[in-house]
């Protein structure tokens, strides 16, 4: 057995060397902040953040001074993650931010993490807002289950093949997406999922907080005349039951592409008709099928 124990109380660190904290900031709506994560930017002798410029502008709004505001994001993770570790274990407390909502989802906040435990380092949650969780309990679908995807890949393959994992899934599936790629997203879902009911949600907190609920092709529809316009939360429909159970009783699981295409055609099928008939089982286009076997 390999277990390893983080114990902490009240945020406060029982080992020598400093912690790792995980700070929730607001989406939006400055008011959101709680008292206790403005207590831990306060004390933390170091603030990471994914942009420094707009965490600044929250800092001073709650007139926050660190003694170091740090650089960490995408494209510099590999070397500044091992330095702000070295920091921690020389005894600095540190606080990671990310542009806003909660550190370590969708962005390289999880990277820092797994090096924080590696190293024994204590990790510390202070929760705050989070965009995915606040559209989903706002959109009236289900929260019984839910899955989070993220953003989805930009290649179509890719993204066919995330879908295609969640297709049979009865809970909600939670999104982010961007204003120049809403449209395109959405015409993936309609094409890979079926014309579910979906929530688009955009500006969450803010001043112009908007949730679009109807289905896939009333929302495409409703956006050729609305531009879509900031970042959005995608809340779309889970499998119905009916759909699951087909997925579970379905023969086919078990074979590969080329086995599945040959049973077709032992029973007399010819190719095409047998590529057809492969399709609708595993839910993807002919044309998929026909370049997988190539």
């Amino acid at each position: 057995m390999n277990i390893t124990k983080q114990s902490s109380f009240q945020g406060e660190s029982t080992r020598s060397g400093g912690s790792l904290y995980l700070v929730g900031t607001p989406i939006g709506n400055l008011e959101d902040m709680t008292f206790r994560a403005v207590r831990i930017l306060k004390e933390c002798d170091i603030i990471a953040a994914e942009d420094t410029r707009q965490t600044r502008k929250l800092l001073t709004h709650f007139e926050i001074t660190p003694q170091l505001l740090f650089s960490y994001h995408e494209h510099n993770k590999a070397a500044s993650g091992p330095e702000l570790i070295r920091y921690i274990i020389e005894g600095k407390n540190l606080a990671l931010v990310s542009d806003a909502g909660l550190p370590a989802i969708s962005d390289p906040g999880s990277d820092l993490v797994q090096l924080a435990i590696a190293e024994g380092i204590p990790v510390i949650p202070i929760p705050g807002p989070n965009a995915a969780l606040s559209a989903l309990i706002v959109s009236g679908l289900s929260t019984e289950r839910f899955t989070f995807i993220g953003f989805l890949p930009r290649d179509r393959k890719d993204v066919q093949s995330v879908l295609s994992s969640v297709q049979y899934a009865q809970g909600t599936l939670l999104m982010y997406e961007s204003p120049h790629r809403i449209i395109k997203t959405l015409g993936f879902l309609l094409e890979f999922l079926g014309n579910r009911r979906i929530v688009l949600a955009r500006e969450l907190t803010k001043r112009y907080e908007e949730m679009v609920r109807g289905s896939i092709e009333d929302c495409l529809e409703w956006m050729g005349d609305h531009p879509p316009i900031g970042e959005y939360v995608l809340v779309l429909e889970g499998a119905s039951q009916e759909e699951e159970q087909k997925q579970k009783d379905a023969w086919w699981q078990e074979l590969s592409l080329e086995e599945h295409v040959t049973r077709y055609e032992n029973d007399g099928e010819n190719r095409k008709d047998a590529m057809k008939k492969t399709a609708i089982d595993r839910g993807v286009s002919k044309r998929d099928v026909y370049n997988a076997l190539l």
